[in-house]
């Protein structure tokens, strides 16, 4: 079954997802992104600069096969077509499609009351399926 975590108090959900993907794919992880196209393209255009030292190697659902098969990040608008399933990042406001062959779920919610209502009913969508949650608060995180 699916291990499901929830990351809350996200105070940016890319920046956050970046310092994400950098530590998944330092630990080797592979890595699906879902969310909006907007959200994808801030992604893609952040992982290219937002640290000077970093590079996290990453592409499109629609590069050529070669490309995704060797990338460990695969930014997507839906999870169905993806190229690997081990962990799916969900950036977006609705369930992914096809979550379930996924071995890992991370879920990023950031302080805005419209972004934590969606995730209430992603959570109860979870929870009513029998899946058991991980709620990570990143806020009392960064103050201990």
């Amino acid at each position: 079954m699916t291990e499901i975590a929830f990351h809350f108090n996200a105070p940016d959900k890319v920046a956050y997802a970046c310092r994400l993907l950098r530590k998944a794919v330092a630990g080797k992880a592979r890595v699906v992104v879902t969310g909006s196209p907007d959200v994808l393209r801030r992604l893609d255009q952040e992982l290219w600069t937002f640290s000077a030292l970093d590079f996290v190697p990453h592409c499109t659902a629609n590069s050529p096969e070669s490309i995704l098969s060797a990338s460990p990040v695969v930014l997507t608008g839906t999870a169905g077509n993806a190229p690997h399933q081990q962990v799916l990042l969900n950036l977006g406001e609705e369930v992914p499609e096809g979550f379930e062959r996924f071995e890992r779920l991370i879920e990023v919610v950031t302080l805005d009351d419209g972004d934590r209502h969606v995730a209430r009913e992603r959570w109860r969508h979870y929870a009513v399926r029998g899946y058991a949650i991980d709620r990570k608060d990143l806020e009392l995180k960064e103050s201990a």
